[in-house]
């Protein structure tokens, strides 16, 4: 017999941890080859976690509802040594395995990806000198709250062991009695507006009729993300307007045929994404993350597409090299996501590694939008509603005034590494685009 341990999966490249909502296995069942062990979440999605080998579950290491970060040893399972196992490859980790007391030769089995830690040594110790761990995620929120190494060690974490999670340093953040310090006074507007929520007073009065409503887990999760998005990134916003008549009236002409002929309801978005993919292989600098003082660029074009789930919250679904497929394939893909976002039946790899975003404010009717980036990515882009308005054309025969589909283009980039310049002529570039759309292209 041999032991497996299981791993936390990464599940986003932004994401650091994880909350187990439910244990589907414990301790001493057996499990089969890809049998749902546990259900996890993250402020993206909720998705299960299967068995990538056939055997007995020895070892539970973590309960419901506790925090884990991603890379950790969270179940052993038994397993015959010649077992068939679901990925690959096998890696073998002594930092890990020596964690936990074994009698019996260990193999590390990643979930979906495998995952390498960049954490340094030093970025695992509290800046006091102390001995406790801190994960990356709460370093950096208590970075960015202005908490000292004191204020962190007197913290009294609820992880495994004692250790401090998000939740335990976000309710520290709710608890004090001033709001945290910041370094210029345009920052301080704006965090105090972003922390007013959560500095108010206990002893604050509500007058008329009211109700509370309690935040739940993933709305909490979007909301810190957004802040972080916010104190990470100086955003700056451009917008244009689009004439987009020849596309709207192609679509009208060919979505029932389009329909008919591939089973497949075209709307505006993959025309949106199209048109992205090919303005972000004009300008790969807008393809980029930053790390520290480094510029990654990304070669792959992988575009995230914000949709709305029916609890009002958001998921941002990744079509992956996107520059690869043509309208009918990008069509399949936009509609595949969406429904089973919908559905909430998004496997975790299909909100990874996204390079770029795109979100549709004209569902909602919207005509333009200013997005918050997502991080670690550096613009998002938002389309606004297309109405009829008159506007100026030029012809061989002097400006007339005609009824045309026009639409907003909104920008949102990272001051930090897109300059006005770049940002501005990327957004120009998609507007190209759709305004060359050709009409009279067939499906």
């Amino acid at each position: 017999m041999a032991q497996v341990e299981l791993i936390m999966p990464k599940m986003g490249e932004s994401i650091m941890e994880a909350t187990i909502l439910k244990w589907v296995k414990k301790a001493g069942d057996m499990v089969a080859l890809d049998e749902t062990i546990l259900e996890i979440a993250t402020d993206k999605v909720d998705t299960e976690i299967p068995s990538p080998v056939a055997g007995k579950i020895s070892k539970i290491l973590f309960k419901e509802d506790e925090v884990v970060e991603i890379g950790k040893v969270i179940a052993l399972i038994e397993t015959d040594v010649n077992a068939s196992i679901s990925e690959s490859p096998v890696v073998s980790s002594p930092a890990t395995s020596s964690a936990v007391p074994q009698t019996e030769p260990v193999q590390v089995i990643q979930v979906k990806a495998p995952v390498t830690s960049t954490v340094s040594t030093a970025e695992l110790l509290p800046s006091n000198g102390g001995s406790k761990f801190y994960s990356p995620l709460v370093r950096n929120i208590a970075k960015d709250q202005n908490i000292t190494s004191s204020e962190l060690g007197a913290i009294e974490g609820s992880g495994l062991g004692g250790r401090v999670t998000k939740k335990d340093v976000l309710e520290y953040v709710a608890t004090r009695n001033e709001p945290a310090i910041v370094s210029t006074a345009a920052e301080s507007a704006q965090k105090s507006v972003a922390n007013e929520p959560a500095v108010r007073s206990s002893s604050s009065s509500m007058s008329g009729d009211v109700e509370i409503i309690e935040m739940d887990r993933m709305r909490r999760l979007i909301a810190d993300h957004m802040v972080r998005s916010k104190h990470t990134s100086p955003h700056v916003t451009s917008f244009v307007e689009v004439d987009v008549t020849a596309m709207v009236e192609w679509r009208n002409k060919v979505k029932s045929a389009f329909e008919k002929k591939y089973q497949q309801k075209i709307t505006f978005t993959p025309i949106f994404i199209e048109a992205v993919a090919k303005a972000i292989a004009d300008f790969p600098m807008i393809n980029i993350s930053v790390e520290g003082n480094q510029i990654i660029r990304k070669k792959n074009i992988n575009i995230g597409m914000a949709a709305a789930l029916p609890s009002g919250n958001l998921i941002v679904p990744v079509i992956k090299n996107a520059n690869n497929l043509n309208l009918l394939g990008l069509t399949t893909a936009v509609n595949d996501l969406a429904n089973r976002a919908r559905d909430n039946k998004l496997k975790p790899e299909e909100i990874q590694d996204g390079t770029f975003t795109l979100t549709n404010v004209g569902t909602f009717g919207n005509v333009m939008g200013t997005p918050i980036i997502n991080q670690p990515q550096v613009a998002i882009m938002a389309a606004g509603a297309i109405r009829k308005k008159p506007a100026v054309l030029e012809t061989e025969f002097g400006d007339v005034i005609a009824i045309r589909q026009m639409m907003f283009l909104s920008l949102s980039y990272d001051h930090r590494v897109v300059d006005g310049s770049l940002g501005g002529s990327f957004l120009k570039r998609v507007s190209d685009y759709l305004e060359r759309f050709d009409f009279n292209q067939g499906i």
